[in-house]
């Protein structure tokens, strides 16, 4: 049952108030003033709170302060018999759900209360699908590599420092860009994320900057980017290293004086971002190839993050793999699985070139395809079997880079194989741009049919 505590001075709306609410079901509570309410809402903890602005005391309106600053999502709605648009509005903006004028109208007072309560159930499902998210974007892991990691972003996500992540393809560089943010103090603003790599040269500078109306053909309304839309908050611009030098500059320009024109417009427009940048690219190597500017990597590197790879942290490989279990299982609705030793054993062999997103996969596959309640060796594919191929490899490399390329090599090998040398299909499976998988089979010198 409901609880709705009245606070009103008046005896005959409270007896009113009484009758009413009881009939629909609710427990009333009653205070003649606020000095009582605000005792009656530290003992009942009510679902609702009607609270008069006219009180002996302190009104009503200090009355709400007060209870916002210990409570700050309780429901209250006022009442009054000399409402005002001003004292309304001073109500609104002290956290007031709504405003009833006097004398009540008892329908108009249960459907106000009825609103109320479906917009407080809308917002404990909206805290719940949050924190639901939110355990679903944690960093798991216990490795010596993640847990230094997890300590620099709680050191560094306080503060206003600009970040850059690196690290490999599928290492989780943007679980570490989400948790900077709700670390820092813009956790209440947006968190805008913009993957550089997957927009087009010719839009690149739109998508960031916005456009007015007639900037160019099909621009028919004046569009915010993504600039405007973090304003107060966070900028993550993922697979920065593909950015063009043009669109480079700009960046730099706007890092330096937080603001721009929209394309095609003349009016400078001021923002507040915080950006963080990541990349699987060094950065260095492309400053020296010409790709990069060198002024906007030490401007974005103040603080720099490197996430590892996940061969590097294995003993993190039976975390995560419970982990995307229970994710996967109570997404699909299924008893949860359990992983045989033996099948546990080869994942912790397996190098791992596309790091945690190619194990997520994996094992959402298993989940899905899988009808045993137990995983077995026998269920994993061979890609993931056939790491004595990849370990023998490996034992000739004379050091981690070139192990590393062994092991990418014959993991696109396969996967090709696997897709019948079909591009992109291939690229769609392992999650890579398919311009990136052209630019790794001529590097590596494999085969493959045009597609």
């Amino acid at each position: 049952m409901k609880s709705i505590l009245v606070i009103d001075d008046e005896q005959s709306i409270r007896e009113s108030l009484k009758g009413i609410l009881q009939d629909e079901g609710y427990r009333a509570v009653f205070a003649e003033s606020g000095e009582e309410g605000l005792t009656q809402v530290r003992e009942e903890t009510p679902d609702l709170i009607l609270l008069d602005i006219w009180l002996p005391g302190i009104d009503g309106l200090e009355t709400l302060r007060l209870i916002r600053e210990d409570f700050p999502e309780q429901l209250v709605i006022m009442m009054s018999g000399h409402g005002t648009i001003e004292t309304a509005v001073k109500a609104t903006k002290l956290g007031a759900y709504d405003f009833i004028e006097k004398p009540l109208s008892l329908e108009k007072v249960l459907l106000c209360i009825e609103n109320a309560f479906k917009v407080g159930q809308l917002v404990e499902e909206n805290r719940s699908l949050k924190e639901k998210m939110a355990k679903d974007r944690d960093m798991i892991g216990e490795s010596e590599p993640i847990s230094s990691l997890k300590e620099q972003i709680a050191i560094a996500a306080p503060t206003s420092g600009w970040v850059l992540i690196t690290g490999e393809n599928g290492t989780g560089k943007e679980l570490v860009a989400r948790a900077t943010h709700n670390l820092s103090k813009r956790r209440g603003k947006p968190f805008v994320e913009v993957n550089c790599a997957a927009i087009p040269e010719e839009l690149i500078e739109s998508e960031l900057f916005g456009h007015e109306k007639g900037a160019f053909t099909g621009a028919t309304a004046m569009r915010k980017g993504k600039f405007d839309q973090a304003n107060e908050g966070t900028l993550f611009l993922d697979e920065i290293g593909d950015m063009s030098l043009k669109t480079q500059a700009k960046i730099l320009r706007i890092l330096q004086e937080r603001k721009f024109e929209r394309v095609g417009g003349s009016r400078t427009i001021e923002v507040d971002v915080r950006v963080i940048a990541a990349t699987n690219k060094d950065l260095e190597e492309e400053i020296e190839n010409g790709n990069f500017r060198q002024d906007l990597y030490y401007r974005l590197n103040v603080l720099p993050f490197h996430v590892p790879p996940l061969r590097e942290r294995q003993e993190d490989i039976p975390l995560l793999t419970q982990h995307f279990l229970a994710h996967f299982c109570s997404q699909e609705g299924r008893p949860i699985k359990t992983l045989a030793p033996e099948a546990l054993e080869a994942l912790m062999n397996y190098p791992w070139p596309g790091n945690v997103r190619e194990l997520k996969n994996l094992v959402e596959r298993l989940v899905i395809m899988i009808q045993e309640d137990t995983i077995t060796r026998a269920h994993l594919p061979e890609a993931v079997l056939g790491t004595t191929t990849n370990s023998a490899a490996a034992s000739t490399a004379a050091t981690l880079k070139e192990a590393r390329e062994q092991f990418e090599r014959e993991f696109i090998r396969q996967k090709l194989e696997e897709f019948e040398g079909n591009i992109s299909r291939t690229a769609e499976a392992i999650e890579m741009e398919r311009s990136n998988l052209h630019r790794k089979l001529k590097a590596y010198g494999i085969e493959y049919k045009k597609s």
